[in-house]
């Protein structure tokens, strides 16, 4: 793989990729983030900072459901939270997550 290619894959992966994009103003692609895009995510980001949190272990489940639905089948991750100590999946997040698949 060349150098060039390498660079462009390592900028579009990972937990961090978006965040980096945004703080440079510039798409995956090279393209300018149009400003009033900008503006409104910082302004929605700016609500969501300020918010307060219930707690970090609720936090987790809520990334590892909303994550792991994209990669992982309903009832292995559905196992994967109760065996991890978490509250299976409820209801609601099935619907909404798995509905479609």
């Amino acid at each position: 793989m060349s150098e060039e290619t390498n660079s462009v894959a390592q900028s579009t992966t990972g937990a961090d990729a978006i965040d980096i994009a945004i703080s440079k103003g510039v798409d995956f692609d090279g393209t300018p983030i149009p400003k009033g895009k900008l503006d409104l995510y910082e302004q929605v980001m700016g609500l969501e900072a300020g918010r307060q949190r219930s707690g970090v272990s609720n936090t987790m489940r809520s990334r590892i459901v909303r994550i792991g639905a994209k990669h992982i089948a309903q009832d292995e991750l559905d196992k994967m939270l109760l065996d991890a100590g978490f509250a299976p999946l409820k209801e609601k997040e099935i619907a909404f997550y798995y509905s479609g698949k």
